[in-house]
């Protein structure tokens, strides 16, 4: 069943009007008629199963049936803090970063990013973030959307993460050695509800100094895994584990 999320403003009682590209895609590429069904979700809270009531050129008025209570969330909220990537590697890491359960991104102005974050085009590249973002929600069936923050630099970056329970970051340097921080002692020791941010660094990763800064602040750097991994691979392969960790194994041992 489709998924899509509506803002709060065209939700009343119980029916919910929906224009803009979700009602083109409603109407022209599912060729939905009255009487099929769709699910629709408030900014942040859970999916409703909804009828088609009525569909108009460019409006589609659907009605609440029934209230989903499955919950499709981290069971933590995780916050990628990526280091601004070349090319389109951003992208892929909002679209996959959420799929696998991210709660916010934060574009990081790193000192050895080459792409440099052009305050004239913010607004227009936060737009674009936001859309994909949102393709990627109803695509994975999230219940809410991911936050996505106004870049920042690492004194900026360093005030947001006071409001963190668990700050790591993914730092290559741990992968080369034979004693390193265990991503996985981390994740064992984190609760339901921690608000967790990973820090990863661009294609050149951090500066001697950015890490000293970093561990400074109470950062702890990990390794994942004893392979280097590209920058866009790094937050995915974080946000996997803890998924992995607190609702596979954590899920299991619930049952048992």
């Amino acid at each position: 069943m489709q998924r899509y999320f509506i803002p709060d403003d065209q939700w009343k009682n119980n029916r919910v009007t929906i224009t803009g590209d979700d009602a083109h895609h409603i109407i022209r590429v599912m060729r939905m008629q009255q009487d099929d069904r769709i699910i629709c979700n408030p900014k942040s809270s859970k999916g409703a199963i909804c009828r088609i009531i009525d569909i108009k050129d460019s409006m589609v008025i659907a009605e609440v049936e029934e209230w989903i209570e499955k919950e499709s969330e981290l069971p933590v909220y995780v916050t990628i803090a990526q280091g601004l990537p070349k090319g389109d590697k951003m992208d892929l890491v909002l679209q996959k970063g959420t799929e696998l359960g991210a709660s916010g991104f934060i574009p990081f102005q790193a000192e050895r990013s080459v792409v440099k974050w052009d305050v004239k085009k913010a607004e227009k590249k936060i737009t674009r973030f936001a859309k994909i973002v949102k393709e990627a929600s109803e695509q994975s069936h999230r219940n809410h959307l991911p936050e996505i923050k106004p870049a920042m630099d690492l004194q900026e970056l360093l005030v947001e993460s006071e409001s963190y329970q668990v700050k790591i970051f993914a730092y290559e340097e741990e992968a080369k050695t034979n004693e390193f921080q265990s991503f996985a002692t981390v994740v064992s020791k984190l609760n339901m509800g921690d608000r967790v941010l990973i820090c990863v660094g661009p294609e050149g990763g951090f500066s001697p100094q950015e890490v000293i800064t970093l561990k400074k602040h109470h950062f702890i750097p990990v390794r994942f895994g004893p392979r280097i991994l590209r920058t866009e691979t790094a937050a995915l392969y974080g946000l996997a584990s803890i998924s992995y960790h607190m609702e596979e194994l954590e899920g299991q041992s619930c049952q048992q």
